[in-house]
């Protein structure tokens, strides 16, 4: 039998063996959009072309690209110690970050579990609400609610609570005994809305229901993010998280607030949960926590949480979970030069200053035709675009394409949805050259 065909050597720059995630891969390899460096607001194609960031990488690079002090912290730390297990074992940067992520945290937010991903945060904090309840001598509580478009990360946790169908639909029946509460979206009540829209706090109430449905002796938690992110930026109506808390305290059931894309200042604050006034039970983190320099991850939980797991011997593990890099020392000197970056510039404090600015700059567009609504809240907007009647999705793919190959702006999309989160250093001429380029795109597209 003759041997399969095998590549004899790697071929630089040959696009074949990538398989490309969240990504058209034939589309993508006829017209490849490459990056070969970064700094501050920019990326920077292999022939040296600036293209200006409007989505902080994957709502990430909230300090910037390659800023100094993340790479010389990351080069000191290589030098110093390049791995230590996290099993039985620890080193002194994983306790001083965590120490820093607590001390941002709302209220007794202050037990941090690392993890490496979004994704894995979101198992992380599925788990240790059903451990939680376990442990209490509630098991029976194994239910977990998301909410229609939601995003949670691809973990099989994540996809089964989020509500995004094209993450759900070829990955069999998922986690068993989840349900979800409706989107929180509905643009006749809500387009063009500058902030949290008026209508909608109504929404959470159907939690009620579904407490009814399953009795709330079988419900171990509740996740949803402050603010939609992936779906096509989806600000939470005014007092809808107030709501959700309330009815989570009277049935007992644990609230969960994803802030993957909110946390570390994208919505004016450290994290969402202060924005709103609203304690969850725990916050899952990512993304901004090392401006992208290095996967990091994590949850935050509040005290009693933690302190309900340490009971029986004290040399056995009080909960069965965690990572080969948890806490990796790399990850632990970017997570910390990074939180003195975000306090030294005083960034989420400008992402704050800044949002009148960004909103009255997007809701510039709303007379683009084409334009169906445009949403936004800190320093993030989402706008909707009109779709071909055979195609959807298309004309944003075409935004996006052009954005990059013709006007040297990155775009985020989703469905028919242009999606902009530029790094917290974005200065005020720059807000306006995103929105131009933007403009300019969804009018050559239509």
């Amino acid at each position: 039998m003759a041997e399969p065909n095998r590549r004899s050597a790697a071929v630089p720059n040959d696009l074949e063996a990538f398989w490309v995630p969240f990504t058209p891969n034939r589309a993508f390899k006829r017209a490849p959009r490459l990056i070969a460096r970064a700094k501050d607001m920019h990326y920077y194609t292999p022939e040296g072309r600036a293209v200006l960031d409007g989505t902080a990488g994957l709502w990430c690079t909230n300090a910037g690209h390659n800023r100094a002090p993340i790479v010389d912290a990351i080069k000191r730390q290589a030098e110093e110690l390049d791995y230590a297990p996290a099993f039985q074992f620890a080193h002194p940067k994983s306790f001083e970050l965590a120490s820093r992520i607590a001390a941002l945290a709302p209220a007794d937010l202050d037990r941090v579990f690392f993890c490496n991903s979004g994704s894995e945060a979101v198992d992380t904090a599925l788990k240790i609400a059903l451990a939680y309840h376990n442990v209490r001598g509630q098991a029976s509580r194994t239910r977990l609610i998301g909410r229609e478009r939601g995003y949670h990360g691809v973990g099989f946790g994540g996809i089964s609570v989020g509500g995004i169908v094209a993450n759900r639909k070829h990955f069999g029946t998922l986690l068993a005994g989840v349900d979800h509460l409706p989107a929180t979206y509905n643009r006749e009540h809500q387009a063009f809305t500058k902030g949290e829209p008026e209508w909608g706090a109504h929404l959470a109430d159907d939690l009620e229901r579904l407490v009814a449905l399953h009795d709330a002796s079988t419900i171990a938690a509740v996740i949803v993010e402050p603010m939609a992110g992936s779906t096509g930026v989806l600000p939470p109506p005014k007092g809808y998280l107030d709501r959700l808390r309330a009815i989570c305290d009277r049935q007992g059931i644990l609230l969960i607030f994803d802030e993957v894309i909110t946390g570390f200042g994208r919505l004016g604050h450290a994290f969402a949960a202060e924005r709103y006034g609203v304690t969850p039970d725990m916050i899952t983190f990512a993304k901004g926590i090392t401006s992208g320099a290095v996967p990091m991850g994590g949850v935050i939980a509040r005290e009693g949480i933690y302190d309900a797991f340490m009971r029986g011997p004290e040399h056995v593990a009080e909960l069965f979970h965690g990572y080969t890099y948890s806490a990796h020392p790399l990850a632990c000197a970017a997570g910390l030069a990074t939180l003195d970056l975000y306090r030294d510039e005083k960034l989420f404090e400008r992402a704050k200053k800044l949002e009148p600015l960004w909103a009255d700059a997007a809701m510039a567009l709303k007379s683009v035709p084409g334009v169906l609504d445009i949403r936004t809240v800190g320093l993030t907007a989402g706008i909707d675009l009109a779709s071909r009647p055979d195609a959807f999705g298309k004309r944003a793919y075409e935004a996006m394409e052009r954005g990059f190959h013709d006007e040297g702006v990155m775009i985020r999309i989703t469905g028919e949805t242009l999606a902009l989160t530029p790094p917290l250093i974005v200065s005020e001429a720059q807000i306006g050259e995103i929105f131009d380029k933007v403009g300019g795109v969804i009018k050559a597209v239509m």
